[in-house]
């Protein structure tokens, strides 16, 4: 079976780019697992400090990594979005196949200084993981928002530099990059979210040197995805649309039989909500 690594240069070789889904509930692990599984692609399943307290770490990468040996399918596991360095740190020792540590809020210079010091740390530790950093800003949270934050990434000039996406990655050593091209976390009430600048993309791609991952997936149209993704977009990262399928799904179980008791009998078709949304963006990343 490929490594991680591995999967994503063939990604790109294809054309074609990884699902990453943020999975915090075991409804959600299973539908993506069953989804990747059902349409015989890669997947990941991402994990970030607050939804690896609820499900407990070290439980997550044995649960993930138990199906990946009874399956023998590219299922991979992410410590995304790690904003201490000590979970960092953890999240290596436990075996995850990849460690966001995310140092973008921070400036230029101490985002360089913490990644290049995690990046080393990981190397000694496992260096079988890869190390993402994120290097612009797209905002926080998936969660449904009234309106586009203030300096959200949405003009040219907020984006990321490509010459500065290249030094950074060439004074951290990280593996993959996340960089500003017009996405944002979560989505929006009232407006849609702003379009992809696939001409950066390209240009980031290019100089940077390593596979590119876009965060904020969710409310991204189907045009933008493909265009990205064959500019250099090797992952992809999507969690609110997951989130609303799941509440409304929940919603609609619990008002449909307000005497059931039984969990499974309430959560099957939460679970087959989310893995629709799962299954259709796996198609569309994957060009099926």
């Amino acid at each position: 079976m490929q490594s991680l690594k591995e999967t994503l240069r063939t990604a790109e070789e294809q054309g074609v780019a990884v699902g990453h889904f943020n999975t915090p509930v075991i409804e959600m692990v299973t539908a993506v697992i069953d989804a990747a599984l059902s349409l015989n692609v890669p997947v990941v399943l991402g994990f970030t400090e607050s939804e690896r307290d609820f499900f407990r770490a070290q439980q997550a990468v044995d649960y993930v990594k138990s199906v990946r040996e009874e399956t023998g399918h590219p299922i991979f596991i992410n410590a995304d979005h790690t904003y201490k360095y000590e979970n960092a740190k953890r999240a290596v020792e436990l075996g995850f196949d990849c460690v966001i540590y995310d140092a973008a809020e921070k400036s230029d210079d101490e985002n360089i200084q913490g990644t290049k010091e995690f990046v080393e740390f990981a190397r000694k530790t496992n260096p079988d993981v890869l190390i993402e950093a994120e290097y612009g800003f797209i905002g926080g949270g998936s969660s449904i928002k009234d309106e586009f934050p203030e300096g959200a990434a949405i003009t040219e000039d907020m984006m990321t530099d490509p010459e500065k996406a290249r030094q950074f990655v060439e004074a951290t050593g990280c593996d993959l990059l996340a960089p500003a091209v017009g996405n944002l976390h979560g989505m929006f009430k009232h407006a849609a979210n702003p379009h992809l600048n696939i001409d950066r993309i390209r240009a980031i791609r290019q100089a940077a040197g390593v596979p590119l991952v876009l965060h904020g997936g969710s409310g991204i149209s189907d045009d933008d995805f493909k265009q990205g993704i064959a500019a250099g977009i090797a992952m992809v990262h999507v969690s609110t649309e997951m989130r609303i399928a799941y509440r409304s799904a929940l919603d609609k179980a619990c008002a449909a039989d307000r005497d059931q008791i039984k969990p499974y009998n309430l959560m099957q078709p939460v679970k087959e909500a989310v893995q629709a949304v799962v299954e259709a963006k796996l198609r569309l990343f994957n060009n099926l």
